[in-house]
């Protein structure tokens, strides 16, 4: 039986390697579609957890995996050599940035290397992790030849691009379509039936390079735009106007206009990162990418203004910034997740910090942060915290936060997110 026929007979074993914010839900979403999956992890914890019936991403429930689990269709394990008894393999390891703002392939290289010790004729390999176009060629490819695997004719290798967005309620790895590029017509072929069975919309392009590019167009297009607003946001400042309602009142015209919202910068785990890896690549092949290189040093911009703007608050209340104490709401990157990775809010704690603020945070999914050499712990947000502040900082608009008691505390409000939209009052400074 050939490979697809096995995928869609519902006979091919599947495996994902690395079990976060991405492998997880999607090794769930292959499992709840009939087939047994194993996930490989190199987290002994995860493993654990995922065997025992427990969730540790917030868009996965545990109940759903205790499901699995018990029906003997989802396990975790830490031994690689379990791949030579799959058909298909699904990679979705991280590929951050190194400090000097070049791609980082780390996890991508160790997770190919380990599995090409065991992989056998006759499997599908996918590459699931945002990456520079060339990747699968120029990367995977080399050490599966090295293994004496041929691309093409003994396994299948393709690459399909998360689009992961945590904490969204309306697309989930189900509901977002997936672009899928395999290196040969097969291997197309073969990943659009493993995709076919858990997601609603597969979409084929002509080739891995083509799917890498288009999961960088996509978050190139959000971090240009970010930083458009970002930019309108700061000189509507300067003109002494409230962004906020110029962009509500832009956003009537029907047609030719999207809006995007500022903040007090970038974060997440694509958005501030991926512009990277296109601008690198581009820079490889002799091309500068200056609109979008400019783009990234406008959000990057970003922390510091809010931190100044948080220092001409407290000027103007005859306080100092040195040794006033600011209470933070919100660390995580964006609203309702406990994700802090590139998040903007520690880039302004951080700047405070260094100006001698006492800062105090409250973040209901983020119990712990560490700024530099400090640890900070989450503090609930009460009448006594609203009472110790000199200043609050809404810079991630969690949907827990009361933000009524905010407005009402008489503090000082700098609000980054428009969190407190419809509520008025003179201690209220939206930016």
């Amino acid at each position: 039986m050939g490979l697809v026929a096995k995928i869609e007979a519902g006979e091919a074993r599947a495996g994902v390697v690395g079990l976060g914010y991405v492998g997880l839900p999607l090794a769930v979403e292959i499992a709840a579609s009939g087939l047994e999956v194993v996930g490989l992890e190199v987290n002994q914890e995860k493993v654990d957890a995922i065997n025992a019936g427990s969730s540790y991403v917030l868009d996965v429930p545990s109940s759903r995996v205790a499901q699995l689990v018990g029906a003997g269709r989802l396990s975790a394990t830490v031994d690689f050599s379990a791949v030579a008894e799959l058909d298909t393999i699904n990679v979705c390891v991280p590929t951050p940035l190194r400090k000097t703002k070049e791609p980082d392939l780390s996890f991508v290289v160790a997770s190919i290397e380990a599995l090409a010790e065991y992989m056998r004729p006759g499997q599908l390999l996918v590459l699931e992790s945002t990456t520079y176009p060339g990747t699968t060629e120029e990367i995977v490819v080399p050490i599966l030849l090295r293994a004496g695997l041929q691309p093409g004719r003994d396994v299948e290798v393709a690459f399909s691009p998360e689009r992961t967005d945590p904490g969204n309620k309306k697309f989930t790895t189900r509901t977002i379509p997936k672009v899928v590029g395999g290196l040969t017509p097969e291997a197309t072929a073969a990943a659009t039936a493993l995709y076919s069975r858990c997601i609603d919309t597969v979409v084929p392009v002509s080739s891995p390079r083509v799917a890498e590019m288009v999961k960088l167009l996509e978050n190139t297009f959000r971090s240009v735009n970010i930083a458009l607003v970002n930019e309108m946001a700061m000189m509507c400042d300067r003109l002494g106007m409230d962004v906020w309602e110029v962009i509500d009142a832009a956003a009537t015209k029907p047609f030719g206009f999207l809006p995007f919202y500022p903040g007090p910068g970038l974060g997440g785990h694509c958005i501030p990162v991926d512009p990277h890896y296109l601008t690198w690549k581009a820079r490889a092949e002799g091309f500068e990418a200056r609109f979008i290189e400019l783009a990234a040093q406008i959000n990057s911009m970003k922390p510091a203004f809010v931190a100044n703007k948080i220092a001409e608050c407290l000027n103007e209340q005859s306080k100092a910034l040195k040794g006033s104490n600011i209470l933070v709401l919100g660390v995580a990157y964006k609203k309702d997740v406990d994700d802090v990775r590139e998040s903007p809010a520690l880039d302004v704690i951080a700047l405070l910090l260094e100006k001698g603020a006492e800062i105090a945070y409250a973040d209901p999914l983020v119990a712990e942060i560490a700024i530099g050499d400090r640890s900070l712990a989450a503090v609930r947000l009460d009448d006594e915290s609203l009472a110790s502040a000199d200043l609050i900082a809404v810079l991630t608009d969690h949907s827990a936060f009361d933000y009524q008691a905010v407005a009402n505390s008489g503090k000082p409000v700098i609000d980054t997110r428009n969190a407190l939209k419809g509520l008025q009052g003179e201690n209220i400074f939206r930016i």
